[in-house]
């Protein structure tokens, strides 16, 4: 067999074998048993019509021929991962740039998957804006940045919104709030408990008013806040209770200074979407950070939901994932 018929697979296989002098290091790094690579080598030798190996013992050493290939597989694996790299460019990968919106709420996680993105792409330039949902939808409409990050997709906007991961809301008390201690607790309850709201427009705030809304529970408003923050530092001080995202609680559960309160209907399921205009054509780079969060954000958000539950003491989020 002519050396033009040897395949690409036979060439990364005695690239391997050559790098580790040893068939069973190869195998290892290549997840293939010995013999299968010992058959592939043989059959690149013999294209070559000369053999690519000397065993002398336990030991394998490069023939003169062997030298040679495998100086001419390292340029061709060298030459492929170039093209690939340079075909990742000219789709934006590499080379691109991306322009991420998101909630502040969202804040306790979308940064690192950012990152972590980043660092697979270390050539994608990203700017990454945190508001509050008013913010957002006015960035939205004008189409400032190539995603946005929201926990309830607008309504009133011609924008494609998708689900890329779970935002359960729960309720939140001090831990010495005789209401911790209860199970199963009946929303009407709550009628005359004070409460510790987002600001109006906030999305936590409108899931929270339209599950009491359904209830028939007028909601006793003691102070609103524009961030998370500052509505757990006021719940901490035993001030009021308050519903917020469970992505935003899990460092006050481990500790010990709040508590969830196993409310009828909650945790609240509700998602994290990522919305962009109708229309809008997504460059490369925004398509494979899409793509990337559709990939990792559920298995994010599965290790934090374990870990407030643990940290909780509570295994009162039974809806979470």
């Amino acid at each position: 067999m002519p050396i033009r018929y040897a395949t690409l697979h036979q060439f990364k296989i005695f690239d391997a074998v050559a790098r580790h002098m040893s068939f069973a290091r190869a195998a290892e790094e290549l997840h293939l048993t010995p013999p299968a690579l010992s058959i592939q080598v043989k059959q690149l030798a013999d294209a070559i019509g000369q053999p690519v190996f000397d065993q002398i013992g336990k030991k394998i050493y490069l023939t003169p021929a062997g030298e040679a290939l495998m100086s001419a597989s390292q340029d061709i694996l060298d030459r492929l991962e170039r093209l690939a790299q340079e075909l990742a460019a000219l789709q934006g990968l590499e080379k691109g740039r991306l322009k991420l919106a998101t909630l502040s709420t969202a804040k306790y996680f979308i940064p690192r998957l950012l990152g972590d993105f980043c660092a697979k792409h270390h050539g994608v330039e990203t700017s990454l804006f945190v508001g509050n949902r008013g913010i957002l939808l006015e960035r939205l409409a004008r189409n400032q940045d190539d995603l946005y990050i929201l926990g309830q997709p607008p309504a009133h906007m011609n924008v494609i919104a998708e689900p890329f991961s779970d935002n359960p809301l729960v309720v939140l008390a001090r831990p010495d709030h005789p209401l911790v201690s209860e199970k199963n607790i009946d929303p009407s309850r709550l009628r005359d408990v004070p409460f510790i709201l987002r600001e109006p427009g906030s999305g936590t705030r409108l899931a929270t008013e339209e599950f009491f809304e359904r209830h028939s529970v007028a909601l006793k408003t003691r102070m609103e806040f524009g961030s998370n923050e500052a509505v757990k530092q006021v719940v901490a001080s035993g001030l009021g209770v308050a519903v917020l995202s469970a992505s935003t609680i899990g460092s006050e559960l481990a500790a010990g200074e709040l508590a969830l309160l196993d409310v009828q209907g909650f945790p609240l399921e509700r998602k994290w979407y990522a919305v962009y205009p109708v229309g809008k054509q997504l460059t490369p780079v925004a398509r494979a950070f899409l793509e990337y969060l559709f990939a990792t954000a559920p298995a994010h958000w599965l290790a934090l939901s374990q870990a407030i539950a643990v940290s909780s003491g509570s295994i009162c989020p039974t809806t979470l994932p």
